[in-house]
């Protein structure tokens, strides 16, 4: 490493995506998705790669880097060869999947680019079959990808970039080897991309064998939110946001809101479906003409609009002091742009509340947006059924107050109208009252079924999601493991002699066979095998299985036909060890010093 260059916020403000060299099909799928000025790791990594360097980028999850490396990547490409030309490998599933959509949508005006993610979990014929038919692109995870390099159906001698994201994290979940063994299959002229949060030993190793003079871009998160915002977050699944978003709006004592989506086209079909629920909606994007924004925006100063949907670009400058909730439909891809959008709120002393919608694998961005701007983001359930009803009964008792008080000469005439019906018809006027209100609500009920709530429930964390997601906070005891109803004993041909642990047992077995942490019962770990409670499994499931490696041997899942150890022959337990796991006691001699952990060797899992 030669130069370090330390970039400031600053300076990215004053700087364009058309000034970092980017092809014109670029800055337009860039102005598709509301991008207007590069973030800080974005305008000082971006130039350097166009030039064709290496480089090592340091910086947090949530500060934009994945623009930074896929940007110039797609300048690259060349689309009539049909091969690999980068790979990017990320830690895990979640991350693959997020990187191959952002790639996805910066390549929408490139004509035939085709990206293709590679994880465990997903079935070898999809991926296969799309090996076959010619990517330009791959995203996975360092244990597939070696899957399909012992297989000989990945090629990877065409590729010109490699770009390793949130290295660090890949070797501290145990991927050190599969990384070095894949960066050793890359042709020696590649460009290589390192991005880390931190710099361990490790780190420095690999740049050192596998980077060619790189250039250190050293990036500090420094936006900050302000603290008479009140950050809340709410956990939901896709499906779930429309129903988040009319239950929040229906709840919170609201006075005017802008809504943010991350297209231009959702910004039309969020705001159409929240006018269809009785909300005074409007949508502007970056193709609304400037007198038409204008026209909107005064509606909302004026009060005669309740709910802006926006894009980042369409909501840049906007102060309209009636916005009292900033509500983050999709969660926006970097937390500078988290910052620009909920200080649309709270603005010049004015108290106000940013709420975001989570969807299970956007958790992590959640825990960067706390740590670089060190704000607290509460996570909070979806409004309840109750809590709905409970607001909607309030707002109808105003109602008759307001009509009892302000339209008594009305209220008068209608009075001699119902004692006539009564008197003709012999019902009794909570009767009269209740049918008048029926016929006033219209054919939509009231009042929310309590019973709807049991299929909004929060979605589950996928069984790669550690707690340490969201910065490592500690969120209590761990749970004891119990036997699954009806589980099945299996035996799997690795052990204490592998060095093998639980956690990559469970990576290992989620991942290939699809399987959740509450499918895991007692895992038993012995010197040359373990034994391990799951549901029966399918003949596809085993099958997937059986490809299987950890620590580089294959697992060789079988049913266990030898019942149950005797307790005799059971290894010591750890007295700490709380998650439900036979592991043998290690010396105190064998653990490494504080000093030395950099130096460990580290653990080696298959994703």
């Amino acid at each position: 490493m030669t130069d370090s260059e330390p970039t400031e916020a600053a300076d990215a403000e004053r700087t364009t995506f058309a000034d970092l060299g980017l092809p014109p099909a670029l800055l337009q799928a860039l102005a598709d998705v509301g991008y207007e000025t590069p973030s800080s790791i974005q305008a000082a990594t971006i130039p350097t790669l166009l030039e064709g360097r290496d480089i090592i980028g340091l910086a947090q999850t949530g500060t934009g880097k994945t623009a930074a490396f896929a940007l110039p990547v797609l300048a690259a490409v060349d689309v009539e060869r049909r091969e690999p030309q980068a790979l990017v490998l990320t830690p895990t599933r979640e991350l693959a999947v997020q990187v191959c959509e952002a790639f996805e949508r910066y390549a929408a005006h490139l004509g035939g680019v085709t990206v293709l993610p590679i994880y465990g979990g997903q079935g070898y014929g999809v991926q296969l079959s799309a090996l076959r038919r010619g990517v330009h692109v791959v995203v996975g995870t360092p244990g597939r990808i070696m899957d399909h390099l012992d297989k000989g159906t990945l090629d990877l001698s065409g590729l010109s970039h490699v770009v390793l994201d949130e290295a660090d994290e890949m070797l501290r979940m145990g991927f050190a080897e599969d990384v070095d063994q894949i960066l050793a299959s890359t042709p020696e002229d590649k460009q290589v991309a390192l991005f880390s949060a931190t710099m361990p030993r490790q780190i420095l190793a690999i740049s050192k064998k596998h980077l060619r003079d790189p250039q250190e871009i050293s990036v500090q998160g420094g936006a900050k939110t302000s603290a008479s915002i009140r950050q809340r977050a709410i956990l939901v699944s896709y499906q779930q946001k429309l129903e988040a978003l009319t239950r929040v709006l229906e709840v919170e004592p609201f006075d005017g809101a802008i809504v943010f989506v991350r297209t231009r086209s959702e910004t039309e079909t969020v705001a159409e479906r929240l006018r269809a629920r009785g909300y005074t909606a409007a949508a502007i994007s970056g193709d609304v003409a400037q007198p038409q924004r204008e026209k909107t925006i005064e509606q909302l100063r004026s009060g005669s609009l309740d709910v802006l949907v926006a894009t980042d670009v369409a909501a840049r400058g906007l102060d309209v002091e009636r916005i009292s909730h900033v509500v983050n439909y999709d969660l926006p891809i970097d937390t500078e742009s988290y910052v620009h959008r909920i200080g649309r709120t709270g603005r010049a002393g004015r108290t106000g509340d940013a709420i975001s919608f989570v969807t299970p694998r956007e958790r992590r961005m959640l825990g960067a947006i706390e740590r670089t701007t060190g704000g607290t983001v509460e996570e909070i359930p979806m409004p309840s059924a109750g809590e709905v009803n409970a607001s909607r009964l309030s707002k109808f008792d105003d109602a008759i107050t307001t009509a009892l008080d302000a339209e008594s000469a009305r209220v008068e005439r209608f009075r001699d109208i119902v004692a006539h019906y009564v008197e003709h018809h012999d019902v009794p006027y909570n009767d009269v009252a209740a049918a008048l209100a029926v016929v006033a609500q219209g054919p939509t009920p009231l009042l929310l079924d309590e019973q709807d709530d049991l299929a909004l429930r929060a979605p589950k964390r996928g069984p790669r999601e550690r707690d340490d997601d969201r910065g490592g906070e500690d969120r209590g005891p761990r749970r004891e493991r119990r036997t699954p109803e009806g589980a099945t004993t299996y035996r799997l041909a690795v052990g204490s002699r592998n060095r093998v642990e639980p956690r990559q047992i469970v990576g290992a077995l989620a991942n290939e066979g699809g399987l959740g942490r509450d499918d895991f019962g007692r895992i038993q770990i012995r010197f040359d095998f373990t034994l391990v409670e799951l549901p029966e499994l399918t003949g596809e499931q085993l099958g997937r299985l059986s490809q299987t490696r950890i620590l580089g041997k294959p697992i060789d899942i079988q049913v266990d036909t030898g019942g149950r150890p005797e307790r005799g022959d059971r290894p010591r337990r750890d007295r700490d060890d709380r998650g439900g796991y036979d592991r043998p006691r290690r010396d105190r001699d064998d653990r490494p010093r504080r000093d030395d952990r950099d130096d460990r060797k580290p653990r080696h899992r298959r994703d």
